[in-house]
C-alpha cells in the first residue's frame, strides 16, 4: 500500500489497491475550470458512474486544504464545482506551493499523472491533453502535460490533444521524448472535437488487452514515462470539422488581439469556443470524456489482470 505524507486515499481507493482491483485516475480541473456549475458536478458524477459501469473504481484527484485527495466524496466534488475558477489549476510547478500554503487546487493532466503514480494508479482517463500552442515558435508555450508524459509512467486515455493547439508539433514533441501515441481503433490522431486530424498515430490497437500489454512491456523494459491512448470522440458527438475549425480560428484570433497568453489562454479559448458554438462544443466535450473514461476502465481491468 503506497504511503506518502501528503496523500489521503479514500477508503474505497485503499481497498481497491489492497485487493489489486482496477482503478482509473480522474482529474479535477475539468470540474473547476471545464464547465459551469452545476453542470460540472453533474458531469463529474456521471464520469464516476461510467467508470463503475465498466467495472473499475474511479479515483478523482484534487487538493483540499493542502492535502492531496485521491478518491473524492460527493460533497468534495460539490465543493470543487461551486468553487469554480476561483480554485487554482495545479500543475507540477504549483504542487509544492499549494500544499505548503494549505490551499485548494484542481489538478491538471500533469499533476494528476504525478499523483496517480504516487498512489499506485496506472491508468488515467481525461478529455484531451495539453500540447504545443500555435504560437509556440515565438511564445515557447508548451504544456507541462507533454513533459509529464515523458517522465511519469501512467497511460493517459484522451481524445487527442485539444484542437486549439498545433497538433503536428505536439506529436513531434511526444516523439522526441519517446512517448508512444496509440490510436484506439484508429490510425489517425483524433482532433478532440473531431475524429480525424490528418496526422498518423504511432500504432493502431483495437482492444484494451493489446494496449495493456504495451503498457506492461514498456515499463518492464524500464523505459519509464507514460503513453497516450488516443480515443476518437464518438461518431454521433463529433462536430463538423470545417465549422469547428473556423470557430477555433476565430477564438484564437480574438485571444491574440486581446493579448491573452500563458496560463490564461486555454480557459479563454475553451470558453469562447463554447460561446461561439452555442454550447455545442461543451456537449461534445462531455461525450468524449465519458467515452474516454469507459475505455480507461476497460484498459485498467486488462492491465490489472496482466499484473496480478
Amino acid at each position: 500500500m503506497p504511503v506518502h505524507p501528503y496523500l489521503d486515499l479514500s477508503e474505497e481507493v485503499q481497498t481497491a489497491l489492497a485487493e489489486k482491483r482496477p482503478l482509473v485516475a480522474l482529474e479535477s480541473t475539468i470540474i473547476s475550470h471545464g464547465m459551469p456549475y452545476p453542470q460540472n458536478v453533474e458531469t463529474a458524477l456521471k464520469v464516476e458512474r461510467t467508470v463503475r459501469k465498466n467495472r473499475a473504481i474511479p479515483a478523482t484527484i484534487a487538493i483540499l486544504d493542502g492535502r492531496i485527495k485521491v478518491g473524492l466524496q460527493s460533497g468534495q466534488l460539490e465543493q470543487l464545482g461551486r468553487g469554480g475558477t476561483v480554485i487554482p489549476k495545479v500543475s507540477r510547478r504549483d504542487l509544492p506551493i499549494i500544499l505548503a500554503k494549505g490551499s485548494h487546487g484542481a489538478t491538471t493532466v500533469a499533476s494528476t499523472m504525478i499523483i496517480a503514480e504516487m498512489a499506485g494508479i496506472s491508468v488515467f482517463g481525461t478529455g484531451g491533453i495539453g500540447g504545443v500552442h500555435r504560437d509556440a515558435p515565438t511564445s515557447m508555450d508548451i504544456s507541462a502535460d507533454l513533459q509529464e508524459l515523458a517522465r511519469t509512467p501512467v497511460a493517459v486515455v484522451c481524445a487527442g490533444a485539444k484542437s486549439i493547439l498545433d497538433l503536428g508539433l505536439t506529436l513531434e514533441y511526444l516523439e522526441t521524448h519517446g512517448v508512444p501515441v496509440i490510436g484506439y481503433k484508429t490510425s489517425e490522431f483524433p482532433a478532440f472535437f473531431t475524429r480525424k486530424s490528418g496526422l498518423e498515430v504511432d500504432c493502431r490497437l483495437d482492444g484494451p488487452k493489446a494496449i495493456a500489454e504495451v503498457m506492461r512491456t514498456k515499463w518492464e523494459l524500464g523505459l519509464g514515462g507514460g503513453m497516450v491512448v488516443a480515443n476518437p470522440i464518438p461518431e454521433e458527438a463529433s462536430l463538423p470539422k470545417k465549422w469547428i475549425d473556423a470557430v477555433i480560428d476565430q477564438a484564437v484570433s480574438e485571444a491574440s488581439g486581446r493579448g491573452i497568453t500563458g496560463k490564461d489562454i486555454t480557459p479563454f479559448l475553451l470558453s469562447r469556443i463554447e460561446q461561439l458554438s452555442k454550447g455545442k462544443s461543451l456537449k461534445a466535450n462531455i461525450q468524449l470524456v465519458l467515452s474516454n473514461v469507459a475505455l480507461a476502465a476497460k484498459i485498467a481491468r486488462a492491465y490489472s489482470s496482466l499484473t496480478e
